[in-house]
């Protein structure tokens, strides 16, 4: 495995092998892109396990091509979120394989090979079709860290019966995202039925009083289920993100344990 840069910077400024204001220099060149628009963050894939994502919402074509194409050049993958039909033709010209999602609205490179030991510790759960669009985009995230999720869609609380037949997944996974609208309800009801973390994420579905999310964002807040946290509306990303994460360090504690032990 290559070394850390950052890592290999610090131990040869501590050898007196390069100066302090070398060592700023290369700190900017390796790890901060300058665009006249945008100053990228190139060490996030080190500190957290994917470059940065573009968020294409209020960016010109222009300016997400200009971006995605330094992000794919120094890591060779990359996820752009809120991206029309449009987007996704622009950065084709530039970028080969590429895929799109339209329901989900991303384009990204293609994922990696599943990791087998993270395979299925999510699960995203949705209250109805309507919500798919939004557990969609956290299932791409989930797939471009290797961890492909179980998919249970259209399940609300109108016919909680229709839980029964995924039962098994869900007591399976370690992880459950949970996406609801209209008045967010199921969450709530997952978590007292489950001994699992759980990611709420409202959506804007529903009908005059449901706020554009807000009904349901609120119910999620005041939840009585103890393993309820709570992203943004429609953020299916921040939630995708998340369980990423946390499907991550199960998988470090699992080689860590794995790991001969000194004596």
């Amino acid at each position: 495995m290559a070394q850390d840069p950052l890592k290999h910077l610090l131990e040869q400024f501590r050898n007196g092998e390069l100066e302090l204001d070398v060592v700023l220099k290369k700190l900017q060149q390796q790890f901060l892109g300058k665009l006249p628009f945008a100053t990228l963050d190139f060490h996030r894939e080190s500190r957290q396990g994917f470059p940065e994502v573009i968020f294409c919402q209020g960016k010109s074509l222009q300016q997400i091509v200009e971006i995605a194409r330094e992000i794919y050049h120094r890591h060779h993958r990359f996820l752009a979120t809120h991206a029309s039909e449009a987007v996704y033709q622009a950065l084709s010209e530039h970028i080969s394989a590429l895929e799109y999602h339209p329901q989900a609205r991303c384009v990204y490179t293609h994922p990696p090979k599943p990791d087998p030991l993270g395979k299925h510790r999510a699960a995203i759960i949705t209250a109805g079709t309507a919500d798919t669009a939004v557990a969609e985009e956290a299932a791409i995230v989930l797939e471009l860290f290797g961890y492909p999720p179980q998919k249970i869609y259209d399940v609300g609380v109108a016919g909680l019966h229709r839980l029964d037949a995924h039962w098994d997944n869900i007591q399976s996974a370690s992880i459950l995202i949970v996406v609801a609208g209209m008045e967010g309800a199921l969450p709530s009801v997952v978590g007292g039925l489950v001994d699992k973390p759980i990611i709420a994420v409202p959506t804007s579905v529903g009908y005059g009083t449901q706020l554009n999310g807000l009904a349901a964002l609120l119910a999620m807040l005041n939840s009585c289920a103890n393993s309820i946290s709570v992203v943004n509306i429609d953020n299916g990303f921040g939630a995708g993100f998340c369980a990423a994460l946390m499907i991550r360090q199960m998988i470090h504690l699992v080689h860590q344990n794995r790991e001969p032990k000194d004596g």
